[in-house]
Parts: structure tokens; C-alpha cells; sequence
């Protein structure tokens, strides 16, 4: 296969990974680089190029892939010293991170004093989306440039085109991650005080699911992580009140306090799920399935 077939990716670690993993499946080669060896070891495994460092990756594949988990992350590997930006080959950077549009901008414009094109591409779906292909897939670039990456971009879900201004699929992924966190924070409460009133907390889910309040928390977060107390969907807390930080940031004006209570009290490794417990405290109930 020719190099013109090879792609980096930088960040392969829960979303990185599996997308990464993707690409491989439809016959990309890979350079990859991930500050965990463990990280990195399944697509060795699989063929891949394990490089030493984000410039080392940029310095051999002509478009460049990075999944990372916060926004001056993005910005030192895209930047810093030993950055995508000493690179010598990579023309186009593509940033499926959730960053937001100030970082993005950034960013956008740091890599074009190198002449290397950025492409905000932030995902949605989860880590079951990365694996499976079925991620909504929101992209800001020129036009151009989109339909150059667009065929890659396919292999990870549905591709939209929000503009050619780096920062606009950002605020489409903020948007939309507000939602999903405020979803999680209304359910909770509501299912605490079904529970508390005396219901089945699955029979209510149920009731939900049939009717008008169903959502994403209700259809998925609720029986696959909470109802089973496992508290596990795969999400970080941390993260979670990053993006809507992110997204609070920019409207200047809606927060959601919940999560920060739910990072102050479990941290901000433990699972976005935990929301729940914070409610169940205050109500002193448990929703067990």
C-alpha cells in the first residue's frame, strides 16, 4: 500500500483506540503515538507504526488524526514542542477532541502558519459508537478539505458538515453534550423520587421509555449502568463537566451544578453515571433494578 494510504493518530486511548482500530479494518496503514505503551500495544499487534512523539507522527503521514481528553492537551500536542507542528509531512490535522471553539480556533490557527490544515471534527456516540462505527460525526474545514477527508471520516459514522469556520462543529458537539448531561440530571431525579414514592425504578424506566420522556439517559445510561448499580457507562466525570464548562464558557450565562457536585464528592475519574448516586444521597433511596 502506497503512503499516500498511511494516517497518524495520536491518542488512542478509549475513543482514540477503537477509532483507530477502524481505520485499520478498512485498510489504512497506521502511525500511531499515545503516552501509555498499553495504549498503543493492540494496534502494534495489529501492523501499526508506533512512533515516539506527535512530531514524529506528523513527520511521516500526511494526514493526522488526535483524540485527546482536554483542551490544552490538544493544544500543547498540537503546538507544544515535539508537536504536530514540527512535523514535516502533515498537511491536514484532524481533531476528533472535544476542545471547544477557543481552543479550536487556536489551534486552527497555529497549524496555518505551518501550512497544515485543521479540521475540528468532534464525535458523538461513545466509546460502543467508536467501536461500532456509528458515531455522528460533526465537521468544520474548508470545503475541500472535507470532501478529501470525508471518505476516512465515514469509517467512524455519520459525517455533518457544519461550515467551513474552525470552532463551529464545537459548538454543535457542546450543544449537544449540554443536552446529554442535562438528560442524565432531570432523570435522576425524577427516577429518585419515583423510588422514593415507592415504585420499581425499572417499572418507571419502562413508563418513561413508552411515553414522552424518554431520552438518551432513560433508553440507555439508566439500564445499562445505573439500574445495575454498576456505574460504568464509560463516560468520566471529569470529562462530562469539562464539555459543559466548555459549553457554559461560551453561552456565558447556563451551568449545570450537578456535575460539579458529582466531581467534588467521586472525583473526576468516576463514571458520569454517578450523577445519580449524588441524587439518591439527598433523597436517602437507591434505585436498584
Amino acid at each position: 500500500m502506497s503512503d499516500a494510504r498511511l494516517l497518524g493518530f495520536v491518542g488512542v486511548g478509549r475513543m482514540g483506540g477503537p477509532m483507530a482500530s477502524r481505520l485499520l479494518d478498512a485498510g489504512y496503514r497506521l502511525v500511531v503515538f499515545d503516552t501509555s505503551t498499553e495504549a498503543t500495544r493492540a494496534l502494534a499487534g495489529r501492523g501499526a507504526q508506533v512512533a515516539r512523539s506527535a512530531e514524529e507522527v506528523a513527520s511521516l503521514a500526511e494526514i493526522v488524526f488526535v483524540s485527546l481528553p482536554t483542551p490544552p492537551i490538544v493544544q500543547q500536542v498540537a503546538l507544544g514542542p515535539d508537536g504536530l507542528s514540527a512535523g514535516t509531512r502533515a498537511r491536514i490535522v484532524v481533531d476528533v477532541s472535544t476542545t471547544g471553539p477557543a481552543v479550536a480556533g487556536t489551534v486552527a490557527r497555529g497549524l496555518a502558519e505551518k501550512h497544515i490544515t485543521y479540521v475540528d471534527s468532534p464525535v458523538s456516540g461513545g466509546i460502543a459508537g467508536a467501536t461500532k462505527g456509528t458515531l455522528a460525526v460533526m465537521v468544520a474545514c474548508p470545503k475541500a478539505t472535507y470532501e478529501e477527508v470525508e471518505p476516512i471520516l465515514k469509517n467512524f459514522g455519520k459525517t455533518f458538515y457544519t461550515g467551513e469556520k474552525a470552532g463551529l462543529a464545537q459548538t454543535a458537539k457542546l450543544a449537544n453534550n449540554l443536552l446529554a448531561a442535562a438528560a442524565l440530571v432531570v432523570s435522576s431525579e425524577a427516577v429518585v423520587m419515583g423510588v422514593k414514592a415507592g415504585l420499581d425504578p425499572k417499572v418507571l424506566i419502562d413508563i418513561i421509555n413508552a411515553g414522552s420522556g424518554r431520552n438518551s439517559a432513560t433508553q440507555d445510561k439508566f439500564p445499562r449502568s445505573v439500574l445495575p448499580r454498576t456505574f460504568d457507562f464509560g463516560f468520566a466525570t471529569g470529562l462530562s463537566y469539562k464539555d459543559v464548562r466548555l459549553c457554559v464558557d461560551e453561552a456565558e450565562s447556563l451551568g449545570v451544578p450537578m456535575l460539579a457536585v458529582t466531581q467534588a464528592k467521586f472525583g473526576a475519574d468516576s463514571d458520569f453515571t454517578s450523577i445519580a448516586k449524588v441524587v439518591e444521597e439527598w433523597a436517602g433511596v437507591e434505585i436498584r433494578g
